[in-house]
């Protein structure tokens, strides 16, 4: 079929509304930092990519894999940007070396409640902010899960003051911990996969991963003493789809809406499935031994100061982390006035 031919069927099918031949049948390969088996955030691109075939028309079929399947997980930022990678799945925080307001958006030390940190990255000029620094390595960020507020962590020694985390070996990322450094803990970046044995052989002397829901999973519990709440370090956090920014501008808008709307879609599963989950997770730690306590005020007064000097250091270093450290900020501050005008007092 020559040019003339197939440039006049395309035109046609065009006209009459039907879907152009270059648009049928999409097939990418998505790889997560995580492995597909963690509950909740496991599953969680596979479910994007269900509701992307199902909102498609069968137009599009993503293939999702698990953490190392092409490329170790701490490298999937790179092969995506570079192009070796189609699409990755991530808890945005990772690529914080490259991205520096990457830590800021993964989780914010003593920050957004869940729903608004969503009220922030949809309508509060969040997403502009991290598009435009993620412009600058080819990625293109689609905020595809919600995180609930975290633990405080695992831990096998008690926490009573601030000195008891001087010299503590802790498995924690972000700028949570960047401020446990500047108590003097030593901070190590350990793979999901690898929490439970380094925890297990002593190599670390406590780890954070996430809620209760995802830690139980993993074990933890049958290696731990203590497990600590809150988890000051992320009261939200975000993990995201990222696509190498040819393969999105290959898209047409139709394929592109759809990607959006089932991030938002799965953004709203997730929720529910991880608010209905942690009731039962923290019953079976305390089932399994482990005494479930809340850090002293002391010691979270200290990490809350620590945690404002790292940031505002940061954002000395960076400018999208200083735009989207004062935007987040001051847009809890407007919208905060709601939760205070709706708080109930504490029954008795």
């Amino acid at each position: 079929m020559n040019k003339t031919i197939i440039a006049a069927a395309a035109s046609t099918a065009l006209l009459l509304g039907a879907t152009p031949i270059s648009a049928q049948n999409l097939t990418f390969d998505l790889q997560s930092v995580f492995g597909l088996n963690v509950p909740s955030i496991g599953p969680s691109p596979q479910h994007w990519a269900e509701r992307v075939h199902l909102m498609s028309n069968g137009e599009i079929t993503i293939n999702v894999h698990g953490a190392g399947d092409f490329v170790p997980p701490f490298e999937v930022f790179g092969a995506v940007s570079s192009g070796a990678l189609e699409m990755g799945f991530d808890w945005i925080g990772y690529w914080a070396s490259s991205i520096p307001v990457a830590n800021l958006v993964g989780s914010m030390p003593f920050g957004p409640t869940p729903e608004v940190a969503m009220g922030w990255m949809f309508e509060g000029g969040g997403l502009d902010i991290i598009q435009r620094a993620y412009d600058q390595h080819n990625v293109k960020v689609l905020p595809c899960h919600l995180v609930v507020p975290e633990a405080g962590g695992w831990f096998n020694r008690e926490i009573n003051s601030v000195d008891d985390l001087r010299g503590l070996t802790m498995r924690i990322a972000g700028l949570g911990g960047m401020a446990l450094a500047e108590l003097g803990a030593n901070v190590q970046m350990v793979p999901a996969g690898e929490i439970y044995l380094s925890l297990e052989t002593g190599r670390i002397d406590a780890a954070e991963f996430s809620a209760p829901q995802l830690d139980v999973g993993f074990g933890f519990q049958r290696i731990s003493q203590y497990y600590y709440f809150p988890g000051w370090h992320q009261p939200s956090s975000w993990d995201s789809i990222i696509i190498n920014m040819d393969v999105w501008n290959g898209l047409s808008e139709r394929h592109q809406r759809i990607m959006e709307e089932a991030c938002l879609a799965n953004i709203a599963f997730n929720m529910h499935d991880q608010i209905n989950a942690q009731a039962a997770a923290i019953a079976t730690i305390r089932e399994a031994g482990v005494e479930v306590r809340r850090f002293p005020d002391e010691v979270l007064a200290a990490l809350r100061e620590a945690s404002h000097r790292v940031m505002q250091e940061e954002a000395e270093r960076d400018e999208f982390f200083a735009e989207a450290l004062e935007s987040l900020t001051a847009y809890m501050e407007t919208v905060g006035e709601w939760s205070v005008l709706q708080a109930l007092p504490a029954a008795d």
